[in-house]
C-alpha cells in the first residue's frame, strides 16, 4: 500500500472518533448539566526527504530543503467545554443548579467493591429510603449518595417540608421547628481539563501521582457561606446544536476526501499495473 493511502486510512480512523464524539454530544443535548466534548487533532510523525537536486525556491529559502511527508493525523485530546448552560425553572425543591463555572457536586460511587468520589453538574436529586424507611438519603438520579460536608446526607424521616438554601444547606421543617439536616458539599475544579469523563454525566480525577499533582492542585472546596446554587431550577446541556451540525459536516467532508484519496491511489496503481513495455 502506498504512503498516500496509509496516511488517508490513518486519518479516516481518527475522523471516525470525532464523528462518534459529535454524535455523543448531540445525543446528550437534552441531558441535565451535560458538558460538550471537543476533539483536538495533532499531526503524526513526518519524514523529511532531503535528496533533491534542485529544491524549489533554493535562493533565499527559509525552510529546510526537500519535501516533508506526513503520516496523517490523530485525535490528540478530548477537551471538556465547561461553559455554563441555560437554567430552566422546575419549581421542584430537590432540583438544584450550580451558579459558578467549574463547580461540581460530589457523588459517592461504588463499583466492583471500590468506592470513589465523582463529580457532576447534574443537580436533579431524589430521596432514597434507608434503614427500614426510618431515614432518607439524598441521592442522584442513578441512586448514588450525594456527599455533604460529613459524608452522605442522611435525614431522619418525619419531616413535613424541605428547602435547599443558596449556600447548600438542607433545611427540614418538623411542626413549627426548622433544622439544618445537612449541607451539600460543593467543590471547584482549578484545572478542569484534567478531569476524566466516566460516563453517566460524571467526572473523576486522573492518576495524580503520574501527573505530579496533589489533590488540592485540581479540586478545592467552595465556601458554604457563599451563594453557590439555586434551588428549583436545573442547568441544561451547553451543547450548541448548530455548532455540532457544522462540525459534523466538516468531519464528513474530511472523511470523504480521505476516502477519495484511497480510491484515486488504487486507480493509479491499477493504471501502472496495466502499462506494457
Amino acid at each position: 500500500m502506498s504512503r498516500m493511502m496509509i496516511q488517508a486510512a490513518v486519518t479516516m480512523n481518527q475522523l471516525q472518533n470525532k464523528l462518534d464524539l459529535i454524535g455523543h454530544n448531540m445525543a446528550n443535548s437534552q441531558t441535565t448539566g451535560y458538558k460538550t466534548r471537543q476533539a483536538d487533532f495533532s499531526s503524526l510523525l513526518f519524514q523529511q526527504i532531503d535528496n533533491l537536486n534542485s529544491p524549489a525556491n533554493a535562493e533565499g529559502r527559509l525552510t529546510p530543503d526537500g519535501i516533508r511527508i506526513g503520516s496523517g493525523a490523530r485525535l490528540g485530546a478530548t477537551n471538556i467545554n465547561l461553559e455554563h448552560g441555560s437554567l430552566v425553572t422546575t419549581n421542584r425543591v430537590l432540583d438544584t443548579a450550580l451558579i459558578g463555572e467549574n463547580q461540581f457536586f460530589q457523588i459517592q460511587v461504588t463499583e466492583n467493591g471500590n468506592t470513589e468520589t465523582r463529580y457532576t453538574r447534574d443537580g436533579s436529586f431524589y430521596l432514597n429510603p434507608i434503614n427500614d424507611n426510618q431515614d432518607v438519603m439524598l441521592v442522584s438520579s442513578d441512586g448514588n449518595p450525594i456527599l455533604g460536608e460529613n459524608g452522605p446526607i442522611v435525614i431522619p424521616e418525619g419531616f413535613e417540608a424541605m428547602t435547599i438554601r443558596e449556600n447548600g444547606q438542607i433545611v427540614v421543617e418538623r411542626g413549627n421547628v426548622q433544622e439544618i439536616a445537612g449541607t451539600i458539599a460543593i467543590v471547584e475544579a482549578v484545572r478542569p481539563r484534567l478531569l476524566e469523563a466516566t460516563g453517566q454525566n460524571m467526572f473523576r480525577l486522573p492518576d495524580l501521582a503520574a501527573l505530579g499533582y496533589n489533590f488540592g492542585d485540581i479540586i478545592q472546596d467552595v465556601a458554604t457561606a457563599a451563594n453557590v446554587l439555586q434551588s428549583g431550577v436545573l442547568e441544561q446541556s451547553n451543547v450548541d446544536i448548530a455548532e455540532q451540525m457544522s462540525d459534523l459536516i466538516l468531519a464528513q467532508r474530511s472523511y470523504q476526501f480521505n476516502a477519495r484519496t484511497i480510491s484515486m491511489g488504487d486507480q493509479m496503481m491499477g493504471l501502472v499495473n496495466q502499462l506494457r513495455s
